[in-house]
């Protein structure tokens, strides 16, 4: 009877399979194992059949248990299938701080992937080209100082006049804030830097041709726009390198080069060489169209590399394991309204107070002691002509010297220190009637306000967004330069009325302006890369 019952039960299928064979999981290092597809689809049980039998349970795919983490226990986990960590992302709050995403799971430090002066090997050559192009800005910056006596003779006029070519310059600024962003997204950074080289060539033509005193005025203003779009590049790439101040320092440290050399010839050419005041542009004129060429070659590959390219600003948001897809919003809507929302930001309107204190003393200072010395001291132009050398000689030697212990130490703390020396140094300038030991403060205070430009820009750039620095900078560099316009301006216009005396005091108001807008920036900076 128990034979006859045998056939039956093996003839119904699935109501006694046999035992499975033994079964090893498919991340195991020692199972035979196929590659696996690219998608894999969840896993199923298989129905039973008479030719092979399924076990009970079925394992779960490699896909489907990293996917899950819900379905996967500490045991199950391989730890060489599992993902690498991703850099760790981070919301920026109103306080100057930053909150990480709950979902990232943990990260690395950006500050490792950050590019650095000489890695990739291109920057080496970025580099140097934004410091020429620094070069070439101070140089343009520094002369007035020199050549406004020179210039007041030639169209016998004023100081309230001639200072309205500093107005003409600030204006260029400002209005090329506005075109930044538009510039930098239709054409990229080669060719806005390029762009901006041409149209600051454009500027120096009626300079060097002698043209009369509104052409000059209009000509400071295209240069102004120019130099506008150049140091919003050169600010964010130096910025975003790893030691950013560093960087930062040595493009600016350019631009007190080209800041020392500048006064040295334009009064070399003007009380030496007897020639019009004109044909110093000359000089800034070829070296911008080398720049020109020179900047869009070794930028040519940046965007297209990626190498700090900025993100297109597509949302992608992450909840309960689920990812949405990201929305399709267009950057260049964007970019179109960065000026605006940057000007909403806390940050960037005290930095914008501070760099506007900061170009008014340093420009009112360059621009009008040199009148001081010889109206007030009884200096002659061949002799204290040199003293705007001077000052901008301890400004280079400030931002190549200072900036990286300022990092060191502290960009914060040491702007409070260095600006508080300068405006003593400057009241030694005001009350002691010697031209010698004038012209040794003014060195000292241009040596004392060096840094203080690449370690504000760090500190900016530190407490922004990645997405805002451009837009941010830009609206900094523009309405901050506005302050050299200002205070130089409104320095003529005094002087013409009481005298060149009232440097000062605007001077070390300004000063003033620049500690207090110090005090109200964020104590922590936003991790935001």
């Amino acid at each position: 009877m128990m034979l006859h019952e045998v056939p039956s039960v093996e003839s119904e299928p699935g109501s006694l399979p046999s035992a499975p064979e033994r079964v090893a999981q498919r991340t195991h290092r020692s199972a035979p194992q196929r590659a696996p597809p690219i998608e894999l689809k969840p896993h199923l049980p298989r129905t039973a059949t008479t030719s092979t039998p399924t076990p009970k349970t079925a394992l779960p795919s490699p896909a489907l248990t990293q996917s899950s983490p819900a379905a996967s226990s500490p045991d199950d986990v391989d730890l060489e299938m599992s993902r690498p960590t991703t850099p760790r992302a981070a919301t920026p709050t109103g306080d100057g701080s930053s909150t990480d995403h709950p979902h990232d799971g943990g990260g690395v430090e950006v500050d490792a992937m950050l590019q650095s002066i000489t890695e990739p090997y291109g920057n080496r050559w970025r580099m140097l080209a934004v410091c020429l192009m620094s070069f070439c800005q101070g140089m343009f910056d520094s002369a007035p100082g020199t050549l406004i006596p020179a210039i007041e003779k030639h169209y016998d006029i004023g100081y309230m006049i001639v200072s309205l070519i500093f107005v003409g310059n600030a204006l260029g600024f400002i209005g090329a804030a506005a075109f930044i962003d538009v510039v930098r997204e239709r054409l990229g950074r080669a060719r806005m830097l390029a762009l901006a080289q041409l149209i600051v060539v454009v500027g120096y033509i009626p300079l060097a041709c002698t043209a009369p005193f509104p052409g000059v005025v209009v000509a400071f203003l295209v240069v102004g726009f120019g130099s506008s779009l150049t140091l919003a590049v050169g600010n964010v790439f130096c910025g975003s390198l790893r030691n950013g101040t560093a960087a930062l320092g040595l493009m600016h440290g350019g631009y007190g080069i080209g800041g020392t050399v500048g006064p040295l010839i334009a009064n070399a050419l003007v009380s030496a060489a007897r020639v019009s005041w004109s044909r110093y542009y000359l000089l800034p004129l070829g070296l911008t169209l080398f720049n020109a060429f020179f900047s869009a070659y070794v930028f040519w590959g940046y965007d297209a590399d990626g190498v700090q390219q900025q993100p297109v600003p597509l949302v992608a948001t992450q909840a309960e394991g689920t990812t949405t897809a990201p929305s399709k919003t267009p950057a260049k809507r964007i970019d179109l309204a960065g000026m605006f929302s940057a000007m909403s930001s806390r940050v960037v309107l005290l930095g914008a107070l501070f760099i506007f204190a900061y170009q008014g003393a340093e420009v009112s200072i360059s621009g009008w002691v040199i009148s001081f010395l010889i109206e007030t001291r009884g200096g002659e132009q061949g002799s204290v002509g040199y003293v705007t050398a001077g000052f901008w000689a301890g400004i280079t030697l400030g931002r190549f010297l200072l900036s990286a212990p300022a990092h060191r130490v502290g960009e914060k703390r040491f702007v409070y220190g260095v600006v508080a020396g300068a405006a003593a140094l400057e009241l030694v300038v005001w009350l002691v009637p010697n031209v010698v030991g004038s012209a040794v403060a003014v060195a000292l205070v241009g040596l004392l306000l060096g840094p203080v430009y690449p370690c504000s820009a760090a500190v900016f750039m530190r407490m922004m967004s990645k997405h805002e620095r451009v837009s941010g900078m830009s609206v900094i560099s523009a309405f901050g330069s506005s302050g050299g316009a200002v205070a130089p301006f409104t320095t003529g216009i005094l002087a013409q009325a009481v005298g060149p005396f009232v440097l000062h005091p605007i001077a070390i108001a300004l000063f003033a302006g620049m500690m207090g807008c110090w005090y109200g920036l964020p104590n922590r900076p936003k991790k935001t890369d």
